[in-house]
């Protein structure tokens, strides 16, 4: 007899995202705006053919990771609808962010471990093995996606990093190099130079060790675009987009717990956990539904974004903590 297992995050066919549907949001894209995000697309194909680390895609699917309950979001829509603060506060930064320069690319390992070290993003790729994960993102801002990322597991550089044993939380920072990227200029937002680039996360060790914690270098059977942070970007599937940070540059061991980017900027709303859950809403706004970004469809948000199983345990006994700010 056949059984079919149900995982947390399945969902009924009936919510299915059709492959062939485009969603508009707020009808952004008119005809001069769907020819500005074909060029953009058409740029960064081109930058994949050419990308050291082109022939390393497709990796081979993890079978674990194979179905996220949903249709994947056309690339199109990913690729070109995206935070990333540093080219600015428009989600259509993909034709900026191509200014971002990837090679050179040197990630720097520091803090609370037996040795610090300095390696080349390409060095890296010749550590680990790279396979592809379909993960769902759910942003803080109520829209959500489905994304074939490309990567290794974020326990994978731990082993490399060797950490201590004093060693509590991991700490993720990204550039800062205003002349390249225009976000980081002192008149974004009118917060001048008050804005604490570059932007930082954190997470803990356990959550690092955690097998969904992924170090992205991939999407969509290529190297991944710059709009989604190229070269190398954290990827946490059971927590707030935010969470994820592009284009890492350093990555520190620390016995001290990160303040992030936005915790910074606004404590009451951006906390350290930012766990999906629709019980607990973002004070400008419900956390209740999601709207999915190839349809406009609002669905019911779950807890930890439906990924309770792998990761309920490592909030055991944290009652007092905000856990989901």
């Amino acid at each position: 007899m056949l059984i079919k297992t149900i995982h947390g995050w399945d969902i009924p066919e009936s919510r299915v995202t059709p492959e062939h549907v485009f969603f508009n949001r707020r009808q952004f894209i008119a005809a001069a705006g769907a020819g500005a995000a074909t060029l953009a697309l058409g740029s960064m194909r081109a930058r994949a053919a050419t990308d050291p680390s082109a022939h390393l895609y497709p990796a081979a699917l993890n079978p674990g990771f194979a179905d996220a309950g949903r249709k994947v979001t056309p690339e199109d829509i990913n690729t070109t609808y995206n935070n990333f603060y540093e080219f600015g506060t428009s989600k259509r930064i993909s034709r900026a962010a191509e200014a971002l320069k990837i090679r050179p690319w040197d990630i720097r390992i520091d803090g609370e471990v037996e040795k610090p070290f300095t390696i080349s993003f390409d060095d890296l790729l010749k550590k680990v093995t790279l396979e592809e994960r379909i993960y769902r993102h759910r942003c803080v801002e109520a829209w959500s996606m489905v994304v074939p990322w490309s990567g290794f597991p974020v326990r994978k550089l731990v082993e490399l990093a060797n950490p201590l044993s004093s060693a509590k939380y991991v700490r993720f920072e990204t550039f800062n190099d205003p002349e390249m990227a225009p976000g980081q200029k002192p008149s974004l937002f009118g917060f001048g130079s008050s804005l604490p680039w570059p932007y930082v996360e954190g997470i803990t060790m356990a959550e690092a060790r955690n097998d969904l914690s992924f170090l992205v270098t991939g999407a969509y059977g290529k190297p991944v675009p710059k709009s989604m942070g190229a070269p190398i970007r954290l990827h946490l599937p059971w927590k707030y987009g935010f969470k994820s940070i592009k284009s890492i540059v350093k990555i520190s061991f620390t016995s001290e717990r990160p303040k992030g980017f936005w915790e910074q900027i606004l404590p009451n709303e951006y906390g350290f956990w930012a766990n999906v859950n629709p019980e607990v809403d973002h004070p400008r706004w419900s956390q209740a539904e999601e709207r999915m970004l190839s349809t406009g469809e609002k669905i019911p948000t779950v807890l930890y974004n439906g990924y309770g199983e792998a990761v309920a345990d490592l909030y055991k006994g944290l009652e007092g903590e905000l856990l989901f700010k």
